[in-house]
Order: structure tokens, then C-alpha cells, then sequence
């Protein structure tokens, strides 16, 4: 297997490692980078992040609740089972009793006992574009969320507060998109086959070109989906007798892609400096289990922004451990690409890093480029070696030709390539509004969790029937809301997850923030007394050396 950084790891030591990308002068394309002006890669960013921790009561509640609602759910399947209560959920037919049941009963337990009392909170139809305000179909329930029904009214103008449209740039057709409807014309709309065989389009090239310039890397290889851009190329990077470093947080496309390995897999504390030097240090010194052999690649996966968090990966201090135990860096800016750093080139550019600090970038063009597709960027060899091996490059469509040509408008808006500084005031103006609308929350009393500078903003509600309540009443008001449980949230942290837009104006947010302090007054769902949590603990970074 190819290295992707060029050399083998053997308990840590790296051998033969190109300098290829040292050795070439790189262009800047307007980055600032301090660091290396300053002559050193280790730039450290004061991180100003909040996980303040919930009253005791609070807690209580919340677990009596789930307790209670497991009981009643105990009590409706006895009703269901004989025949008092009618049941709405899939059954095996009468002639397939004998069979091995393709699932068990209890694995669908709290999909039908909670989610289901509560699941109009989620999958509502949106029938225009999601820019900042956005049109809903109404629909209503006869039988408590287990089917629903059209009522033909739209209710016009929510303000939306759920989609990852940060910059903007997911909105309605106007002149500033005559490319991509002239693109739309000439190419037609899908390519009908795989980069490997007649589906590498000029368009894909010239993205790549732009993408390797963007984020100043050697080059880059564009993908029509994102969840597979992980889930298919972590398993090219690596295989059995490698080892991989996750944050317990990632995302399930990070996840599926290390289990697809066949890597050996071990997860650090989020965000945790010391958990994951531990793993880092007993690797090199144990190397593999039962052999004792040395890793054959060490990859420690992190994203920038953590979209259930809010939280920005401490890529400082990791770059300054992966260099320590010659580990390699992949890092997924699904969230962060566009949404933070000065010019909006995510947390590389947010703590002034050099590009050759980190072995592969990942990233989604459907968050702040209002598309869809992601890409894997880095050093040439890498990126090479992907084209031949990626799973994605081999079995999956190729992106459309029209995606391609609205990110390319996108990422030129963003660059200033298009002769406008509007791309960089969009970046800006984010970045005002994430200040604004975090500490607005903050001031009134929620329990927000996450980075001051991370649009992802988790308010916290516990109690999964607040859950519901938030968003129903949030609705009538005009405002669309995403909240978040359990699985997708440890048991005991339902939240609501605000996504802060360029596109939101100042009224839109205010009128946002009043009905959100109404809400909090309401449900009592104001739970902050600025108490420090428990998990901030993990982020006390006092073991590990900085230098080489």
C-alpha cells in the first residue's frame, strides 16, 4: 500500500520521507501565515470554548423522564401484544413465524415508544430554496406521528436557523448563477459514468486546480458525494497493520470509513490532548497486539468544526503531537472549510497553520459553497494515489457538471477571483453574526456549547419532551429549528443545534433571540449558572512537549 506522506511508520520512527513539498515554493494566494513568517509552525490560538455543565436537578429529571417513558413503553407493547391498543409498527406476516426475525423487537424499542410520539420535529418538507428564510409544507397526524397527511397550506417565510447554508451561497436563482445554467445547457445534467472510465469532465479538473489553489496544497480530487468522500477513502489510506487515532466524536462517515479499514481502531477523549498522547506514546512503544510489530501507519482523524459540539479541533497542539511520534494528520473541515479563518479557509488558515502540517484535508462543498460533493487535497503523490485506488473513483458517478461549475462559482466568490471583495464580506459577516448570536444566548442564560467562533451553535434542553415542545412552538412562530437526541447526542444532552448563516440579518437574528427568550422563560429550559463542566477537565493540556 502507498504511503500517503511518502515513508513507513515503524514504532513511530518515519523513514524515507519525501520533502518534495518543502522543497517547492508554494504559492500563498493571499493566506497570512504568521507562523511561518515568524519561523515557527506551532501557532497557538487562545481557544475560547464553553461545555458548562447542567444543574443537578436538571440531570435527574431528565434520566426520571427517560425512566418513566421506558416504563410506559413496557406497558403499551403488553397492551399491543394482546390486542388492547392497535399497532401501527412493521410485523412480521403470520407465515414467516418461524423464520429468524430480521430484527428484534427491542431494537426498535425506542423508535416506537419515544421517536414516534415525537418525530414531527423531524424530515419536515421544505419546498423552496434554504436561504435565510424558507417555505414549509404543513402537514398534520391522526395517529400520533406514525403516518401524516398534507394540508395544502405553506407556511411562507420561516426564518431558517437548521441548514449549513453559512455563507449564503444555497439561494435562489439569480444572474450571479448564469454559469452554471450556461454549464447546465451545454454538459446536461448527469455523466453517467465513473472518473476511472468516461467521466472525468473538464469541469472536474478545473475544480481540482481551483481547490489545490485555494487551500495552497500540492492537488486535490473532487468526489460527487461527501459522506463517501470518508467512508471511501480512509479505507485507500489505510488496512490491516494500521492504526487509527479518532476522536469519540467524529462523524459517522469518519467512523464507517475506519471500520471499513480493517484498521485497528482507538478512540481519544474529545478534543483531549493528553488521551490522545497516551494512545500515541503506547503505540510506539507496544506497537501491535500479540506480534509486538511496529504499526504500519499511524492516522489520527479529527474534523475542524464537530457539528454536534460546535467545538474547533486543537490543531496546534495535534500538529505538534502527530510531529512528535511521526503520525499522519487527515482532517475533515466538512463544517469549517469556508466558515472560519480570515479569508474563510477553514481552521488551517483559523491558527495560521502551514498546509504541509497536515498529511490530508478533507472537505464538503455542501455546507458553506451551497452545492454538494467533497474532496481529498494534499500532496500530489497522494492525491495520485488516490485516483487509482479510491473506491469512490472507481464504483460511483462522477460529480454533475453543474455542481462542479456552482462550486467553482462559489470558491472563485470566496477567493475574490470574481473581481468582488462580497465573498470576503460574507466571511465576515458570519463571523459577526456567530458573535452576536452566541453571546446574545449566553447573556440570557442557555447552556450553549461549542467555540465563540464556530457557527454550530448546540443550545441545550435534556429533557426530550422540552425537545419536542421547543421546536412545536418555535414553528408557530416562523422559525425553523433542528433539535438533536439521542443516538445522534449522548442519552442525556438533547439539544437544539442553531446553524448561523451570512444571509441572517440582524432583525432575523433578534427576532430569533426574543422568541428564544420567551421559549427559555417557558420551558425553564435557562439552565446556565456559568459554572465550569466537568469536561473542559480533559482539555488541560500539561503532558505533552511542543518541540520535536
Amino acid at each position: 500500500m502507498v504511503d500517503p506522506g511518502g515513508g513507513a511508520i515503524c514504532n513511530g520512527t518515519l523513514h524515507n520521507q519525501s520533502d518534495h513539498c518543502h522543497r517547492k515554493n508554494c504559492t500563498k494566494n493571499g493566506m497570512v501565515k504568521e507562523a511561518q513568517q515568524n519561523g515557527n509552525s506551532n501557532f497557538y490560538k487562545p481557544m475560547v470554548e464553553s461545555f458548562e455543565e447542567a444543574p443537578l436537578h436538571v440531570m435527574v429529571f431528565t434520566y426520571l423522564g427517560y425512566g418513566i417513558g421506558t416504563l410506559f413503553g413496557y406497558l403499551r407493547d403488553f397492551l399491543r401484544n394482546w390486542g388492547i391498543e392497535k399497532c401501527n409498527a412493521a410485523i412480521e406476516r403470520e407465515k414467516q413465524k418461524d423464520f429468524v426475525p430480521l430484527y428484534q423487537s427491542f431494537e426498535s424499542f425506542y423508535t416506537r415508544n419515544l421517536y414516534m410520539r415525537i418525530r414531527d420535529n423531524w424530515n419536515r418538507p421544505i419546498c423552496s430554496a434554504p436561504g435565510p428564510l424558507f417555505d414549509v409544507m404543513e402537514r398534520v397526524s391522526d395517529d400520533y406521528n406514525w403516518t401524516f397527511r398534507f394540508t395544502g397550506r405553506i407556511i411562507k417565510n420561516v426564518i431558517n436557523m437548521g441548514s449549513y447554508n453559512f455563507l449564503g451561497l444555497a439561494a435562489k436563482y439569480d444572474e450571479s448563477m448564469k454559469t452554471v445554467k450556461d454549464v447546465l445547457e451545454t454538459y446536461g445534467l448527469g455523466v453517467g459514468s465513473t472518473r476511472h472510465e468516461m467521466g472525468t469532465l473538464d469541469k472536474h479538473k478545473e475544480l481540482e486546480d481551483l481547490v489545490a489553489k485555494f487551500l495552497n496544497v500540492e492537488a486535490a480530487m473532487v468526489f460527487g458525494m461527501g459522506f463517501a468522500t470518508n467512508s471511501m477513502n480512509i479505507p485507500a489510506l489505510v488496512g490491516k497493520g494500521c492504526l487509527i487515532l479518532s476522536d469519540e466524536l467524529n462523524h459517522a462517515s469518519l467512523v464507517l470509513g475506519a471500520r471499513l479499514s480493517g484498521a485497528t481502531i482507538r478512540i481519544f477523549k474529545h478534543n483531549n490532548m493528553q488521551s490522545l498522547e497516551k494512545l500515541l506514546r503506547d503505540a510506539v512503544i507496544y506497537g501491535q497486539p500479540r506480534t509486538r510489530r511496529a504499526w504500519k501507519k499511524i492516522l489520527i482523524l479529527v474534523e475542524g468544526i464537530y457539528s454536534m459540539e460546535g467545538s474547533i479541533a486543537r490543531l496546534s497542539q495535534i500538529v505538534a503531537l502527530k510531529k512528535k511520534y511521526k503520525a499522519y494528520l487527515y482532517v475533515d473541515e466538512a463544517h469549517s472549510i469556508g466558515s472560519v479563518g480570515p479569508t474563510g479557509r477553514g481552521v488551517m488558515e483559523y491558527f495560521a497553520m502551514d498546509p504541509r502540517d497536515i498529511d490530508v484535508f478533507m472537505g464538503t462543498f455542501t455546507k458553506s459553497f451551497g452545492a454538494s460533493g467533497g474532496y481529498i487535497a494534499g500532496r500530489k503523490d497522494l492525491v495520485d494515489y488516490l485516483r487509482a485506488h479510491s473506491h469512490s473513483a472507481a464504483y460511483a458517478t462522477s460529480m454533475s457538471p453543474p455542481i462542479a461549475e456552482q462550486v467553482i462559482r462559489a470558491m472563485k466568490l470566496i477567493m475574490g477571483l470574481d473581481g468582488t471583495t462580497q465573498g470576503l464580506q460574507r466571511v465576515q459577516q458570519l463571523a459577526e453574526n456567530t458573535r452576536y448570536f452566541r453571546q446574545r444566548l449566553s447573556e440570557m442564560g442557555f447552556i450553549i456549547y461549542g467555540n465563540e467562533e464556530s457557527p454550530v451553535v448546540p443550545l441545550l434542553l435534556y429533557m426530550p419532551a422540552k425537545v419536542a415542545a421547543f421546536a412545536r412552538h418555535l414553528l408557530k412562530r416562523k422559525i425553523g429549528v433542528v433539535v438533536v437526541g439521542f443516538p445522534a447526542t449522548p442519552l442525556a444532552e438533547a439539544r437544539a443545534r442553531f446553524c448561523v448563516s451570512a444571509a441572517h440579518t440582524r432583525e432575523m437574528l433578534d427576532a430569533v433571540l426574543e422568541a428564544l427568550d420567551e421559549m427559555g422563560d417557558l420551558l425553564h429550559v435557562k439552565y446556565s449558572r456559568n459554572r465550569k463542566s466537568a469536561r473542559p477537565e480533559l482539555y488541560d493540556e500539561t503532558n505533552f512537549e511542543l518541540e520535536d
